[in-house]
């Protein structure tokens, strides 16, 4: 286990801290934070047998945010002195100052005790401590080995890597630090019909974690993907096109995470439900008034929301807020029974202590109530994917996210993948094309019949959640089984282009 980097942690943080706290409670705050952080992140792309691209970046500031007269105050800054502190801090105030008098209603926290302590997420390598040229050499040798097949036009293989570092106080004595680390990675091959201009494309769908560089060497066989994709592509070409109509759906976690992602994980987002995005991003059709009483699953379905899975790119020591991680339900056989909060949401609707989704993804940024790890539970039984395609007499076993598109309420969606196969009576028949399957959020979860074992559970998820006005965009983890639903609605997506 690693422990905070030196680096940062010889960052003048804790003047600037003392300075800007004591100024905002000097001028009359009732509550504030102040939060440093360091970011970096890298992207490097190779395309065929050359590096296409390889960025680095990195970003140090800090930001006070402070209730005063009732009213949210904020503030950002970048020069690391006690006096740019101390500025910034009086700034947040004249913000909350000239906003109190459009306020309806004063800003109330739910109550949260100090915290004091560090937490560093679970990884072995640093991948900034990689030299970029074996990180180069890394992905231009997947690319060889696809290419070597013969059987494909191109491939693609990158890498996006971040190291995320951040320090906050409070006037109540909370004292943090947190260091996360988190990659991301993939192959894509492409195949061209030389006669006929046609082209298919696959990726091996693998899921960012919360890791360092050991993901790429150690953890997953990316060499094996190189080797199998061409292959599998070959025959995706030269496979038949689906025929629209009802099918029973196997679907792997590399595409279920998705779904759960879009359907369920934004549509209990509380500041969603209340209308809070509605000009950006949409409501949600999760009203309060279903709490508790909207079965928006068959009882297999028990969705947990997270901070605290092992590797979990939501998984944190302690939120925005200073909230400490914790779990909770979502869906409870079934039934709608929890929301993602925040502590001035928790408070508002009477939901007792928040559930610690505040998060921002710079210090220039305001914390917004953003996506825990939302993932749906595995049977506790030793069901295999075959047990679940051996269930299905006529349907589609679906592998890898592609495209989705889904409603402003998180209630009507289509979803596509990267490999589709038709099941023929318990087993599996060749591969498919231009398939989409398409539902209602309710009428999806409801048709669910199977859930695979934790042999087949696998967390999915992705860096770039998108929300707020200014966008920010979240890192966030889904972890599932596979799972069967039954009488799914497939499209044919060639058929939807003309």
């Amino acid at each position: 286990m690693h422990s905070i980097d030196p680096a940062f942690l010889a960052l003048p943080f804790a003047k600037l801290a003392d300075a800007a706290l004591s100024r905002a409670k000097q001028l009359g705050a009732t509550y504030a934070d102040f939060r440093f952080e360091r970011v970096r992140g890298q992207s490097i792309v190779a395309r065929d047998r050359e590096l296409q691209t390889a960025v680095g970046s990195e970003s140090v500031g800090f930001s006070v945010r402070v209730i005063h007269g009732g009213a949210w105050g904020f503030a950002a800054g970048v020069d690391v002195t006690p006096e740019a502190a101390s500025s910034v801090a009086m700034q947040a105030v004249d913000v909350a100052r000239t906003l109190a008098p459009l306020n309806t209603e004063p800003v109330v926290l739910a109550d949260e005790p100090a915290h004091t302590g560090a937490h560093v997420s679970s990884y072995d390598i640093d991948p900034f401590d990689v030299p970029d040229q074996d990180k180069v050499a890394w992905l231009l040798g997947l690319n060889d080995r696809a290419l070597e097949s013969g059987l494909i036009d191109h491939v693609t293989a990158y890498a996006i890597l971040v190291n995320e570092q951040k320090f906050m106080a409070t006037l109540n004595g909370t004292w943090i630090t947190q260091q996360r680390v988190r990659v991301e990675g993939d192959l894509t091959a492409v195949r061209v019909n030389k006669t006929t201009g046609a082209f298919e494309t696959m990726g091996c769908a693998a899921p960012p974690a919360g890791r360092g560089w050991e993901y790429f060497t150690r953890v997953r066989d990316f060499a094996k993907d190189a080797r199998e994709i061409p292959q599998l592509l070959e025959e995706k070409m030269a496979s038949p096109s689906v025929q629209p109509g009802r099918y029973d759906l196997v679907i792997e976690p590399t595409n279920l995470w998705l779904t759960i992602h879009e359907s369920i994980g934004h549509s209990t987002e509380l500041d969603r439900v209340l209308g809070y995005e509605a000009n950006y991003a949409g409501t949600s059709f999760a009203t309060l008034d279903k709490l508790n009483t909207l079965h928006i699953g068959t009882p297999l379905m028990h969705v947990i929301g997270d901070r605290v899975v092992e590797h979990g790119l939501a998984t944190i020591g302690y939120d925005d807020e200073g909230v400490a991680a914790q779990s909770w339900d979502i869906v409870k056989d079934g039934v709608l029974v929890g929301y993602q909060l925040n502590r001035q949401m928790a408070h508002k609707q009477g939901f007792g202590r928040s559930n610690g989704c505040a998060f921002a993804d710079n210090h220039g940024h305001v914390p917004l109530q953003r996506m825990p790890n939302v993932s749906l539970q595995a049977n506790s039984k030793d069901v295999t994917i075959d047990d679940l395609i051996g269930g299905v007499d006529d349907g589609i076993y679906i592998v890898g996210d592609k495209s989705w598109s889904i409603d402003m309420q998180r209630y009507n969606f289509q979803f596509t993948g990267q490999k589709f196969f038709r099941i023929r009576h318990g087993q599996l028949a060749g591969q498919l094309k231009d398939v989409a399957y398409q539902s209602r959020t309710p009428d999806f979860w409801n048709a669910l019949d199977g859930l695979g074992g934790p042999s087949t559970y696998v967390l999915g998820g992705a860096f770039n959640c998108g929300k707020g006005q200014p966008g920010q965009i979240a890192p966030v983890t889904h972890g599932c089984p596979a799972a069967l639903f039954r009488q799914i609605n497939v499209l044919n997506t060639a058929e939807e282009g003309h």
